[in-house]
């Protein structure tokens, strides 16, 4: 797919659009105060591979954790600010990589204008975030509701504050809680402006149905070449955000890794394809080498699609055949089907 040319901005050592690929972000649930807490989840929201995080940071007195965050983790600490634009100075202040604002709620433009001259001071990017419940009231009267067009015109509205203040590190989010609303308002921002696009479907909903949105929306876009950084809001705990997140950019063809394959079963299935594909994936969930995987359960179309992988059995009577770079290499009992499996995927 041809990705859309957007601007570079730098969060940290990160780099967001100019080509640069798709990062995965994610953001802390608990309290800003609980600075333990925070800083013991933001440690294993790194090591499932998060790259950028954000906290929010409801008053001045909580800007003390973006320091506590930015001594325990590498990634870089995005602060979620709303309403006092003092607390987005704090963070500055204490080395925030990005700040996330949408000018919009924090007063008068002098309060805006402090904010700008801060982040600009120290190279730190600022997100304007939009969403469907965020739209100034003169927008809504004009298009009647939070339309795709609504939620554009005021994000771009915010984004020429910014620009006429001299600002261009600017990082535009959009979303919707309703998937086609989200697709259809960054393909509009995408055909104006050449900012890089934070996507995301918002307030998705809990791990199962958020997902599948999730998978919808920023999946769709990404095919389309629109989308520079992503987050899944899911509720629930945010590591699964991270998973899911990898997921869609391995679906999507941007992101290196094991690509596993499985039959969906029939009845001709003739040994336990579904625990099997659940362990093999389960045991790979970290491997990093790019490989196509397949677990597939009988003899119609597993031959084919385990050749075309690089490792993978197809299944036949209470046994399987592994089959490596399109070769038969040998029969095996279905007791042995998982370990030896893996075997052979480390040894490649």
């Amino acid at each position: 797919m041809t990705r859309e040319n957007t601007r570079r901005v730098m969060c940290g050592g990160v780099a967001i659009g100019g080509g640069a690929p798709v990062t995965i972000q994610s953001m802390l649930n608990r309290e800003a105060h609980d600075i333990e807490g925070s800083v013991a989840q933001a440690v294993a929201l790194e090591r499932a591979g998060c790259q950028i995080i954000r906290a929010a940071v409801p008053d001045v007195q909580s800007a003390r954790l973006i320091e506590a965050l930015k001594n325990a983790v590498s990634v870089p600490i995005v602060a979620d600010i709303h309403f006092d634009y003092r607390i987005a100075l704090e963070c500055v202040q204490a080395g925030v990589d990005k700040i996330r604002i949408n000018p919009g709620n924090i007063g008068e433009r002098s309060r805006t204008e402090a904010v700008v001259k801060a982040c600009a001071e120290k190279n730190i990017p600022i997100r304007i975030g939009v969403n469907s419940g965020s739209v100034e009231k003169e927008i809504l009267a004009k298009y009647g509701s939070p339309t795709a067009e609504a939620l554009v015109e005021s994000a771009l509205y915010h984004a020429s504050i910014l620009e006429e203040l001299g600002f261009f590190d600017t990082v535009i989010s959009i979303k919707s809680s309703t998937v086609k609303t989200t697709i259809e308002a960054y393909r509009l921002a995408a055909q104006r402006c050449d900012y890089p696009l934070h996507l995301g479907v918002t307030e998705a909903g809990t791990a199962r149905m958020g997902m599948i949105k999730s998978a919808v929306g920023i999946g769709s876009l990404l095919c389309d070449g629109i989308g520079d950084t992503i987050r899944v809001s899911l509720t629930a705990d945010p590591a699964e955000e991270v998973r899911a997140a990898r997921d869609i950019l391995k679906a999507c063809g941007l992101r290196g890794g094991v690509e596993f394959v499985s039959c969906p079963t029939c009845g001709r299935t003739k040994i336990d394809v579904i625990s099997i594909a659940e362990q093999v994936q389960q045991a790979l969930e970290s491997c990093e080498k790019d490989i196509r995987v397949a677990v597939m359960g009988c003899v119609v179309n597993g031959p084919g699609e385990a050749r075309e992988a690089d490792i993978g059995i197809a299944g036949g009577d209470g046994c399987a055949v592994i089959i490596r770079k399109g070769e038969i290499i040998r029969k095996i009992a279905e007791a042995d089907i998982v370990r030896e499996l893996l075997a052979e995927i480390e040894s490649l």
